[in-house]
């Protein structure tokens, strides 16, 4: 039996949060708007992020936190939506937050209040609900008069009904953490529209290391070490992690996102001083090496350190001598390789432990004000999804609200 078609004005598949806030934005400009959504769980990944408290923003966001082909993109729509206005919409809410650092803001309870912030805003647009439902096909019928009682140009098969709208909006993020039901979809409805795609991989993610980099440090995995890391003209300071497979924490993830396969990352051990001026002055020091950098070092990591480093410099005959056995080449050399520590990782840890897809619909075939297709301006793409990802630190919760904001003036 062939079920009637409902109309809508505006579907958007992807109740995430670029999806509920475009729908919002819509919903207050009086359009009917359905949200569509392939998981009965809603916005699972603003449920696990900031560790359960969601970074929801950063007070520092500007174009220059945010990586794309096309850097200039997400200008005009960060600019009209900003971090204050999101963070008004919070405290209308009564939601406590509070500054980690850096910009980064965290609700004090639950990433669950941004969660039913958002289900509260869209119940007030009234915004309608279908979910969990999967869609089979979508079609279009090419634009045609552009007045108020224009035909709905998209049909929409799903497993539920079969739908009809004037505008389609996809906001149905990128391929990380699959395991809360990421997929490919954006892209593929992408490709049906003939709407380029940039090269796609993980991004904020751990980095591994070949076996005869990192064996030493495995039985030390959970290490944390205040780093500077490098890559080419970019770095960041913060946390650097050890972990059984390689390395992560928050300056890796940063890096992981500029860093190109076959290249090295460089990492300063202790960036808040100079290794050589403390070799000089301890040049008659009794001390072993691994218990002199103990004391500005985690003591098993600079134990682990060292004996890689001695090994890789052919010194390990010096290995149970102290300071002052040391030439003052040895030193300077052992000093480089603290402030300038070049691993060339073998791969990242993947889509499974990435926060977020690098790369996505290009943004050149987009409208930087209104995020429609160029050849097509009733589709839009918002979101993860497109080829804008931010930095780590709230950036990409930002671009999710400004570019559902300003999707949702149009649609």
């Amino acid at each position: 039996m062939n079920l009637p078609i409902r109309n809508i004005d505006v579907i958007i598949i992807g109740a995430g949060a670029a999806g509920m806030m475009c729908a919002i934005e819509a919903g207050k400009r009086g359009r009917s708007v359905l949200l569509l959504d392939c998981s009965s769980k809603l916005a699972e990944k603003i449920r696990i992020s900031g560790g359960g408290r969601c970074n929801f923003t950063n007070l520092h966001t500007k174009p220059e936190n945010f990586i794309s082909h096309n850097p200039h993109f997400c200008r005009s729509a960060l600019a009209r939506y900003t971090p204050q206005d999101f963070i008004a919409l919070v405290e209308k809410h009564g939601i406590h937050y509070h500054e980690k650092k850096l910009g980064q803001l965290f609700c004090d309870d639950s990433s669950q209040q941004i969660i039913d912030l958002l289900r509260k805003e869209c119940e007030f647009a009234g915004v309608i609900w279908q979910m969990p439902s999967t869609v089979s096909q979508i079609q279009y019928s090419g634009s045609t008069a552009s007045n108020h009682n224009k035909p709905r140009r998209f049909v929409i098969r799903t497993d539920r009904n079969t739908l009809a709208a004037h505008s389609l909006v996809i906001a149905t993020g990128g391929l990380s953490i699959p395991q809360i039901g990421a997929s490919d979809f954006g892209y593929r409805i992408a490709k049906q529209f003939n709407v380029p795609v940039t090269t796609l991989r993980p991004g904020l993610v751990g980095l591994t290391f070949s076996q005869n980099d990192f064996d030493c440090f495995k039985p030390i995995s959970g290490i944390a070490i205040d780093a500077e890391v490098s890559y080419q003209h970019i770095s960041f300071r913060e946390n650097i992690l050890l972990t059984h497979r390689g390395i992560s924490g928050p300056a890796i993830l940063q890096i992981s996102s500029y860093w190109e396969p076959g290249t090295a990352i460089l990492i300063n051990l202790m960036p808040q001083l100079n290794t050589h001026d403390l070799f000089q002055a301890q040049r008659q020091s009794n001390q072993l090496l691994p218990n002199l950098l103990s004391g500005h070092l985690p003591k098993r990591f600079a134990h682990a350190w060292c004996d890689m480093i001695l090994t890789r410099l052919s010194l390990t005959h010096l290995s149970d001598k102290s300071i002052k056995h040391y030439s003052n080449n040895d030193l300077i050399q052992i000093a480089e390789h603290i402030h300038n520590w070049k691993i060339v990782p073998s791969g990242t840890m993947g889509y499974k432990k990435a926060e977020v897809t690098l790369g996505g619909i290009d943004t050149h075939a987009l409208s930087s004000k209104t995020m429609a297709v160029k050849k097509i301006p009733e589709l839009y793409f918002i979101g993860e999804v497109v080829d804008v990802t931010g930095q780590l630190g709230g950036f990409n919760f930002q671009w999710a609200w400004s570019s559902g904001y300003a999707a949702g003036q149009v649609v």
